[in-house]
């Protein structure tokens, strides 16, 4: 019995040694990555870039004199969020409701869209007795977007299962604003708008004065970290002080030009085929929390398709797309050594009738395969902005559902870019305090403080 056991985990190990890279092999891939990020910094070169490298126009941290009422809106997934926010001496007050977008409005028209964002808005606004007030607002939508201006930004295109027609290519700050006026019961107007990675990054500097990078590890990945003007090639604003501008990286869309096809295993290829936006966010769909539950059931499905686990039986949910969520992968590998009760209660979630205590080791197994590349791949980028940054001291603000609910992402980061960041360089990981709230009023109180000021200097 016990050399079967090891035959079959060898077969196993087998199917799964493709999500397994050395350090040379991420070490080629943060060349790769580089090598992509200076193309999207370049003029020339950065309307081929798969990697966009957009400009936020944020070029200041948070310095806590910041003061005043703000809304915060955080667009970013299936969930909506509107915020009120009371920045006062460096302490930050907030009330919050997170209201549903439902799946017709998610794929329906992009009206539909701003006006459903509107009335949330006008909802909480009335809840909060604050309708009669005129507020700033900081605006944390989460999808690719090119800046304009702090206030401007047309989307690039929908990722994240959103596919709203009318958007891509539009202002989606002039969007918001006609759906406010169509209403005519709310006086609000959007001063920033910003990613949650931009959020996240603000929130945590808030705090830390060493944070210039912001990570995103949730339903999908982006990151962001502040540059030198001199290196921004398409930088179209003022050269004054500070001479720096947070980028939004869009990092997800790394490897769409096909420069990662050498080490995608065939589950990966798969997840992209199914997916809304094939060929596209290559990078993405190999770490983040939309897909890494779908890549794990794949694999799952295929070893028991084998006869490796559940004596090839297999179940009706276990054969249907996107149904072995992210958040089982959290809970089996939070799991007791011997006890398994997690991962037995997501296997019968799963349908699985019967199952032994090795199908539950080897569920397991294949759980940490794909969520350890997933943490290895997000370290190797991370070690990218790490040596291009090049302080002796950096903090990295993260957030995101992945990131804070899987018990062993962080350590397996911060292992993995210890071995692949430049020597001298310290860094550590800092959980983001509600990044896309806190971080967009904060955006939002700063761009305010400077029109404020402008005004007041056009009165002189």
């Amino acid at each position: 019995m016990g050399s079967n056991r090891e035959v079959i985990r060898n077969k196993i190990r087998g199917y799964c040694e493709d999500f397994e890279i050395d350090n040379d092999g991420y070490k080629r891939i943060m060349n790769l990555l580089e090598h992509e990020m200076d193309k999207g910094l370049g003029k020339e070169t950065n309307a081929a870039a798969t990697i966009k490298m957009f400009p936020t126009y944020v070029r200041s941290l948070p310095d806590g004199s910041e003061e005043g009422n703000f809304l915060a809106l955080d667009l970013g997934g299936t969930n909506f969020r509107v915020l009120l926010i009371t920045l006062h001496g460096g302490e930050v007050k907030m009330e919050s409701k997170i209201y549903l977008i439902p799946q017709y409005i998610m794929q329906g028209s992009g009206n539909q869209l701003f006006d459903h964002l509107a009335d949330c808005c006008a909802k909480f606004m009335k809840a909060h007795a604050i309708s009669h007030l005129s507020l700033p607002l900081g605006f944390t939508f989460s999808f690719p977007c090119k800046q304009h201006g702090i206030a401007s930004a047309s989307l690039q295109t929908w990722t994240k299962g959103f596919k709203c027609a009318g958007v891509e290519g539009e202002d989606v700050v002039r969007m918001f604003h006609e759906a406010v006026k169509r209403r005519k019961d709310i006086d609000i107007t959007c001063v920033a708008i910003l990613n949650d990675t931009v959020g996240t990054l603000m929130s945590c500097a808030h705090d830390d004065h060493n944070c210039e990078i912001g990570l995103i590890l949730g339903t999908g990945t982006n990151a962001c970290y502040m540059e030198k003007l001199d290196n921004v090639e398409l930088w179209d604003g003022d050269d004054k002080e500070p001479k720096q501008v947070i980028i939004n990286t869009e990092w997800g869309a790394f490897g769409d030009n096909k420069c990662l096809d050498w080490f995608r295993t065939p589950y990966d290829k798969e997840v992209d085929e199914f997916s809304l936006n094939g060929g596209k966010q290559v990078y993405e769909k190999m770490i983040s929390g939309m897909y890494m539950g779908e890549i794990a059931r794949l694999v799952i499905l295929k070893l028991t398709q084998e006869g490796l686990m559940f004596g090839g039986e297999v179940s009706e949910e276990l054969e249907t797309r996107q149904r072995f969520y992210t958040k089982y992968i959290s809970e089996i590998e939070s799991d007791d050594e011997d006890e398994f009760r997690n991962t037995k209660q997501v296997l019968e979630e799963m349908g699985i009738e019967t199952f032994t205590i090795e199908d539950c080791r080897n569920v397991r197994y294949v759980c940490e395969q794909v969520s350890t590349r997933a943490a290895y791949l997000a370290s190797a980028g991370i070690a990218v902005l790490l040596n291009k940054i090049s302080k002796p001291e950096i903090t990295v603000a993260v957030d995101g559902s992945l990131y804070k609910f899987h018990p062993k992402f962080h350590d397996r980061m911060v292992d993995k870019i210890s071995t692949l960041v430049n020597p001298g360089i310290k860094f550590k990981l800092m959980m983001s305090n509600d990044g896309s709230g806190k971080g967009a009023a904060l955006v939002a109180a700063v761009a305010y403080r400077i029109l404020q000021h402008q005004r007041r200097q056009l009165r002189l």
